[in-house]
């Protein structure tokens, strides 16, 4: 038991330190290389160079912040997903659910600014929970028809396919200049976070992992079958209706600020499970959030630093490094 918590200590401390090592990282390494010393500077008012300034507090630091919560948020998702369907492989990218909401965001998008309206950040979110929602009903549709976790997977991708394709075609055709550039977005990018973007991203992320948090006893319950968690007293139809609804919630609010951002959802719950060594949802909830940030401020310094100054879109190298992760599980689950 002790062993154990030591275990738990050290890598909660890994997360933290990562966490706040690319946080840092992220605010010094750019097109304008600024040092520590111009950072301190700037925190205690000392600097007089004032681009230093808005370069950290403006463009950068929102940026990582919202890398941060957003990458928590889809992790977390991917862990009430797998959890639900109980499949390693279940993801908001793969069964199409952030597709979904990011056809639905395009559409509402081009709606709203071809009448010269810009969408504010909540209607972003109910458009893209709606999407999430769309999409989600199908694939529990389907879930009912198809026999085998392996075909659902299947259809949830073609899914996806689908809903991208069409939200190609509407953002290419499009006449305004700004949505046209939805394009950059739909590919996936942290870029043009603003504080007030954060605000809205923190609530609701916030409020979701709170409650999601306080499911951890009856998650653990659902995790050994359902005829257990009857046992122990859960409602499994509205246990259910619950993680289909906050993992939408967060797959939703991820897509209507970043766009659809593939392969975190599915590949850190893993890793935090082989790093933890567990599955109890009291450890994995926070775990899987701290992790899926520490992964998504690592792919968003390569995504602007690697080839600089052209910037690479996230999902392009989550997709890089969480793909393998993918193979790797299937490949595992195949010896089983």
């Amino acid at each position: 038991m002790q062993r154990k918590k030591s275990r738990y200590i050290v890598s909660y401390s890994i997360l933290l330190i990562l966490i706040c090592v690319f946080v840092l990282l992220s605010i010094c390494i750019g097109s304008v290389t600024i040092s520590w010393k111009e950072i301190l500077n700037c925190v205690w008012g000392i600097e007089k160079e004032r681009t230093y300034a808005d370069i950290i507090f403006q463009i950068r630091l929102p940026r990582a912040v919202a890398a941060c919560l957003l990458g928590g948020a889809l992790a977390l998702a991917g862990y009430l997903l797998q959890t639900f369907f109980h499949n390693p492989i279940a993801g908001p990218f793969v069964l199409g659910i952030s597709s979904g909401a990011k056809l639905l965001v395009a559409l509402t998008m081009v709606a709203f600014l071809e009448r010269g309206v810009k969408l504010g950040s909540i209607g972003l979110i109910v458009a893209a929970f709606i999407g999430s929602m769309l999409c989600m009903g199908f694939v529990l549709l389907l879930s009912k028809v198809v026999t085998g976790m392996s075909m659902l997977i299947v259809s949830g991708v073609m899914i996806s396919y689908i809903c991208s394709a069409v939200t190609e075609f509407v953002v290419t055709f499009a006449d305004d200049s700004n949505i046209v550039n939805l394009h950059h977005w739909s590919q996936g990018s942290f870029s043009g976070t603003t504080w007030s973007n954060v605000v809205c991203i923190g609530v609701v992320v916030g409020i979701t992992f709170f409650y999601v948090f306080t499911l951890a006893k009856p998650l653990g319950a659902f995790q050994m079958g359902e005829v257990y968690a009857k046992n122990a007293g859960v409602n499994i139809k509205r246990f259910r209706v619950l993680l289909v609804l906050l993992s939408s919630l967060l797959s939703a609010c991820v897509t209507a600020f970043a766009g659809p951002i593939s392969f975190v959802g599915i590949a850190v719950p893993h890793l935090i499970k082989q790093l933890f060594q567990t599955a109890k949802p009291i450890v994995m909830i926070p775990a899987c959030f701290l992790g899926g940030g520490v992964f998504c401020l690592f792919c968003d310094l390569l995504a602007r630093t690697l080839f600089a100054p052209t910037e690479l879109s996230v999902s392009t190298i989550t997709a890089v490094f969480g793909a393998p992760i993918v193979i790797i599980i299937m490949i595992q689950g195949r010896k089983k």
